[in-house]
């Protein structure tokens, strides 16, 4: 029997305010997973955007920087 048989017919078993809480764990998880995936895409996407970036020439230094005390 496969995995989502078998959690299927578990579920079944349950009372109907138990199978909602299955549920509402199961679109936690699955919104879980879609958040982390987006940051694994992100970080994955912002790393390759700035790949090389370290080879190139600093054009300002920290004396560029204005503070609000000058």
């Amino acid at each position: 029997m496969t995995l989502d048989k078998t959690i299927q017919e578990h579920a079944q078993k349950l009372p109907y305010a138990l199978q909602q809480e299955v549920l509402d764990f199961v679109q936690y998880l699955l919104t879980k997973t879609e958040q982390q995936e987006n940051a694994e895409w992100s970080a994955f996407s912002l790393s390759a955007a700035m790949r090389g970036m370290e080879d190139e020439p600093d054009l300002y230094s920290l004396s560029d920087i204005r503070t609000d005390e000058e």
